[in-house]
């Protein structure tokens, strides 16, 4: 304790045979540490492991910012018994519009963003993204065969016969009526969709007054398979144009989080993440480290709309506009759109673990002895005092608006 000083840093606990128990990060190293050596005013979970901890080791940083990245970095790589961890840690789907021939491809794309082209992601699975590419060549009839395929094509192929292709690589289309369906495809991902149908409508009456009566045919079909896609869809907020919408409900010694993404105006899915709690029975401590968590190694949106606030909401958007490039908003809705988008995610978290979720039974502590066709001794005992209730008062003060904390 004496020889600590008041730096921010990391510490680790370790037990007698030094395996790590867990990892934290600290503003004042030394006020930390001395929280710890209180006797009394700790809950059951820091309780018991300060009683299994032999030894303590620590590493001081320049900067808070620092301690919170190292914390992470340890958490993901040592795995600490009393941490919150989030085992799923695959990467996202992305749709791809490849520009590295004349002839835009568009495909779904994985992993690092190397190839020369037009991202357009996170999508929340792969099924999402093939729902959407059927979408695009149904009205926007783009390539997605390869430049090796593209070359070696003497007659047009099945997905030209269905319509699902313009067929570039046998001459049915020139190359700038090509980059048109190209531009308009990447304004549709954009959210853009009404515009696009307009000037299509448009380019129709014009082909139609002109006697070109095939083009405007294939106006009008374009214009019908759009209109399909646009009643389909699923919800598309209005005043929201790049969010990820993030729930936490917890139950039972048991959490499920729903991450939605809205990009463009659009709802590109959802996924669930089932993290393991250790104990923690704190929505602020669960919800600040799967952010830490899942935005590792991914760029954060412009917008994150959480149903519980976070511990550090300063750092946490400030680490995140420094990865981002660009300013990130974290905030909790209280009431408008916002607000009903976390409570549709907030409501697909709780029905898992309501419904007996097989993905929640793999992370509860009662999983050896849990029959699958049982409830959870840990839920079916019923303690209320772990339940996080739903649309608690997440805020610590009246500051704390949808619009959140912001850096810059």
């Amino acid at each position: 304790m004496k020889t600590l000083d008041s730096s921010p840093g990391v510490y680790r606990m370790l037990d007698h045979q030094g395996a790590i128990l867990y990892v934290g990060k600290a503003r004042n190293l030394k006020m930390r540490v001395s929280n710890y050596a209180r006797l009394t005013g700790h809950s059951a979970r820091i309780a018991r492991m300060i009683s299994e901890t032999a030894s303590m080791m620590f590493l001081t940083t320049r900067t808070e910012t620092e301690a919170l990245l190292l914390e992470q970095n340890l958490i993901k790589q040592l795995k600490p018994r009393y941490n919150v961890l989030l085992r799923d840690d695959k990467s996202f789907p992305n749709i791809l519009v490849a520009k590295s021939h004349p002839f835009a491809q568009i495909k779904k794309h994985r992993g690092a963003k190397s190839e020369k082209g037009d991202y357009y992601g996170p999508f929340a699975s792969a099924g999402a993204v093939n729902r959407t590419l059927n979408q695009l060549q149904r009205v926007f009839q783009l390539r997605s065969c390869t430049d090796a395929t593209f070359q070696s094509r003497t007659r047009p192929c099945l997905l030209f016969q269905i319509k699902r292709c313009s067929g570039p690589c046998v001459g049915r289309i020139g190359l700038e009526d090509y980059q048109g369906l190209v531009s308009d495809a990447e304004r549709f991902l954009q959210g853009k969709s009404t515009r696009i149908q307009a000037d299509l409508a448009t380019e129709m009456n014009l082909a139609s007054e002109a006697m070109e009566y095939e083009r405007a045919a294939a106006l009008r079909d374009r214009i019908k398979a759009l209109t399909t896609v646009q009643s389909v869809q699923a919800i598309n907020p209005r005043g929201v144009s790049e969010a990820d919408v993030i729930a936490l409900y917890m139950d039972g010694g048991q959490a499920c989080v729903q991450v939605f993404f809205i990009r463009g105006n659009q709802s590109w899915g959802n996924r669930d993440f089932y993290p393991k709690l250790n104990g923690v029975r704190s929505a602020d401590e669960v919800m600040q480290a799967f952010l830490a968590q899942f935005y590792d190694g991914k760029v954060p949106p412009r917008m994150i709309l959480l149903s519980h606030g976070i511990e550090d909401p300063d750092l946490m958007s400030q680490i995140l506009t420094e990865k981002a490039g660009r300013r990130v908003v974290i905030g909790v809705p209280l009431r408008g759109e916002k607000a009903e988008l976390v409570e549709n995610a907030l409501r697909n978290a709780r029905d898992p673990l309501r419904g007996g979720c097989r993905k929640a039974r793999r992370n509860c502590a009662c999983s050896k002895v849990w029959p699958r066709s049982s409830i959870c001794p840990a839920r079916r005992a019923g303690s209320r005092s772990t339940t996080t209730a739903i649309f608690r008062a997440p805020m610590r003060s009246a500051a704390w608006s949808w619009r959140g904390r912001t850096a810059g």
